[in-house]
Parts: C-alpha cells; structure tokens; sequence
C-alpha cells in the first residue's frame, strides 16, 4: 500500500541550525519510502520555482515597502505550490519546505510588524487549503542564534536585522506553535546533533505510522 502523500515544513530564526537537519530528515524518509517508488522533494523559500529563485535575490538583499515584501513572499509562494508542492503531493511524492507560510507570520508579522490579519487574508487567498502535516520549529535563544551566523559570507538583509526583530520574530514563531499544537514540533536546537537527531527519528516513524495506515 502507497503511504499517504505528507508536506513537512522545516522553520526557525536565523542561525537556530534547522537547515543542518533538512538533508538527514529527506535521506533518512527517502530510504523508508523508495520500496513504495514514492520521491522526497526538498524544496524552500522564497524560491522552489525558476521565478521563485529569481525574487529570492530581490528579497533577500533589496529594501522595500513592507507590504510589498510580504506580497511578493506570498506571489513567491503561490508559484511555488502551482508548480512543485501541489503536483508533487498529487503524485503522491512528500515534500520538504525549508520554511513556508509561519515564515511571514514570524518575519513580516512579528519581526515587521505587518498586520496579522492582512497575512491571514493572504494566508486563506494563496492557499485555503493547504498547510504543512509536520512544522519543525528550531528554537534558540537569540544570543545562540545570533552566534551561529557564518561571518565569513555576506548577511542577507533579514540576518543584518537588529536582536529586537529577531526577539519579536521568534516569539510569533512560538505563538503560531502553541495556535496549531497539532502540527508544530518544537526542537529545542541548543541540544546536540545526536540528540536532535533521535528527536527527529521519532517524529519521522510516527508520520510514517500514519501515512502508511491512512
């Protein structure tokens, strides 16, 4: 039987590492799902489509309007369903999001300031019936975080952000978690690899268990 198709989402503030983990989590369900010929597709965002990574670059390095930000993660982030999400779920393959919807709550609304109303208005537009089975939300304190960044490469604009955007934005991060307990998993990221790891490997066999049985 060809397990139920599963979207995860992989969030958290710059620096909280979820990027170290999206490679084992895709390898290690890919090595459980190719008996089924089902496909991992890792993806991210902004981007995940040629036109997508295209206004990654605009995003992430130029200045702009915060309205008009928020509207082109969310024309971003239509494309990227259309073309890649919405197919590949419809094949039956699962796919792997570094980041999605929760990112602009957290970033354009909590560390922006946008209204969390207008993003709901987006939210419900863009995709009404669409949300992530698994959210994995890194959390870290921000001075962790902030330690973590790679000073050896060039910050994009949302990294160069001051330590109150990242307060403001880790804490909308933790209100949409405890809004949808049901999806979100908070990993504490100031643990070890090995011990995040077995976090993961548990939260990996319990959607397994219940794509296979749905």
């Amino acid at each position: 039987m060809k397990p139920t198709a599963k979207f995860i989402s992989f969030e958290g503030i710059d620096g909280a590492g979820k990027s170290t983990h999206i490679a084992y989590v895709a390898q290690r369900l890919q090595a459980a799902l190719v008996a089924h010929q089902v496909q991992v597709v890792c993806s991210r965002e902004p981007g995940g489509t040629p036109l997508g990574e295209t206004l990654r670059e605009v995003l992430l390095q130029q200045k702009m309007h915060l309205e008009t930000e928020a509207l082109l993660m969310f024309a971003v982030r239509r494309e990227h369903i259309a073309q890649l999400i919405e197919p590949a779920l419809s094949r039956g393959d699962w796919v792997i999001s570094d980041r999605f919807t929760d990112a602009s709550f957290a970033y354009q609304g909590g560390g922006r300031h946008l209204s969390i109303e207008k993003l709901s208005i987006l939210e419900q537009w863009v995709h009404p019936h669409l949300q992530p089975d698994l959210t994995l939300l890194f959390d870290v304190p921000l001075d962790v975080a902030r330690a973590r960044l790679d000073a050896t490469r060039q910050l994009d604009k949302f990294e160069r952000e001051k330590a109150e955007f990242f307060f403001d934005t880790r804490t909308e991060y933790l209100r949409r978690a405890a809004e949808f307990p049901q999806r979100f998993r908070i990993i504490d990221s100031t643990q070890s690899i090995e011990i995040i790891r077995k976090e993961l490997d548990v939260l990996i066999d319990e959607l397994l268990t219940n794509a296979l049985a749905s």
